[in-house]
């Protein structure tokens, strides 16, 4: 008898396919080895064995079966290097998949999108792959080490129509070449900083535009709340983000 066959699945996005244990899943022009030790095998590491780097890849894999099977075979392999390269930032501040997901949906049919706090770039990813006619542009002051490392694992297709400035949020809003589709704000979560990324940004918004204020609910970053609160904005939450229809 050969190795079991696992399924994977893409939850609202309504992918599935079938591969036998060990072969590799492809989408596109991304291909994934389906089994979690496959990803990490032959790495050495003080910190984490390679057992130990599949146990944790694989505890991860099932929350990726909500995004689209382009942005999920990414998403576990960016997983994948940042376990290789003890990226314990991307580990710990990588947007989880069902944030992503709430994204993804809000961003359908924008093709101008603009991203406050660019981290890792696994979501400045995701957005790209999500949609081939869509551009992005990411600000963050800060490169993380490896982000650079995560966006090759990208098609070129999809790094083509990512541009990435190294400015804080609100002074990005000079940067802006065309009106925005979607804004979304995931930047450094203080209230004053995103205050000042709303009203720099308010007039390079299209008609039709969201805004979207990433951990809105999370309680680690109240400055986000208080943002919204200050300046008045009347939304609803959506999954962990508030989102904002001017």
């Amino acid at each position: 008898m050969g190795p079991p066959s696992r399924r994977l699945r893409g939850g609202e996005f309504g992918w599935s396919s079938t591969r036998t244990a060990g072969s590799v899943a492809t989408c596109g022009d991304i291909s994934l080895p389906v089994t979690p030790l496959t990803l990490v095998r032959g790495v050495r590491s003080r910190s984490l064995s390679a057992v130990r780097r599949a146990r944790l890849l694989a505890s991860r894999l099932p929350a990726l079966r909500v995004l689209p099977p382009r942005v999920a075979l990414f998403h576990a392999r960016a997983l994948a290097h940042a376990l290789r390269v003890d990226d314990a930032f991307a580990l710990q501040s990588a947007t989880r998949p069902a944030d992503v997901a709430t994204l993804l949906r809000l961003a359908r049919g924008r093709r101008s999108v603009a991203e406050l706090g660019t981290a890792v770039a696994w979501t400045t990813a995701a957005l790209a792959l999500a949609d081939p006619g869509r551009r992005v542009v990411s600000f963050d002051p800060v490169v993380q080490p490896h982000r650079d490392a995560y966006l090759r694992l990208l098609p070129a297709s999809a790094r083509e129509r990512i541009e990435l400035v190294a400015a804080p949020g609100a002074e990005g809003a000079a940067h802006a070449t065309e009106p925005v589709d979607l804004l979304f704000i995931d930047s450094t979560h203080e209230r004053d900083d995103t205050i000042a990324e709303v009203e720099a940004w308010r007039p390079r918004l299209a008609p039709g535009a969201v805004v979207v204020f990433h951990d809105y609910d999370n309680p680690a970053f109240p400055g986000v709340r208080a943002a919204v609160e200050a300046l008045g904005l009347s939304g609803a939450a959506d999954g962990g983000s508030f989102v904002w229809a001017p």
